[in-house]
């Protein structure tokens, strides 16, 4: 796989991408599960929540697409993605989650680590327009 460059993508940064995929494809999975569970009592609740979902997973996704294939700008949003997951993961600590709890801060550290790896951040740096390159 090669970004806009030419050049393939550094290790640490697909494999940063290849989480937020995941991470995505199960968003989705949930949020497709909460559609199909909406009740006639909660119908706004349950349509709101299950596109909130829907729409986090596309962003998240088509982020992780782009990142990978070099575009600089779906760093911010996979790293907001990043911090609120460390805090959902900060509240499902302790007691039968704390599994949970340790998965996505994992995931959210590995995605994060990736991301601001030096190769990673000099792939998606946009080349000087003085350098003539």
């Amino acid at each position: 796989m090669r970004d806009d460059q030419g050049s393939a993508p550094p290790a640490p940064l697909v494999v940063a991408a290849g989480l937020v995929i995941v991470e995505g494809l199960l968003l989705l999975g949930y949020g497709v599960l909460e559609a199909a569970h909406i009740e006639s009592a909660r119908a706004a609740m349950g349509a709101t929540t299950a596109a909130f979902f829907v729409l986090l997973a596309g962003l998240l996704i088509l982020c992780g697409w782009l990142v990978v294939h070099g575009r600089s700008w779906p760093r911010s949003p996979i790293v907001v993605a990043q911090v609120m997951f460390l805090g959902l993961a900060w509240s499902f600590r302790g007691g039968d989650t704390t599994w949970v709890a340790i998965g996505l801060a994992v995931v959210a550290v590995v995605v994060l680590a990736g991301l601001l790896h030096p190769a990673s951040i000099d792939a998606l740096t946009d080349p000087d327009p003085d350098d003539g390159r």
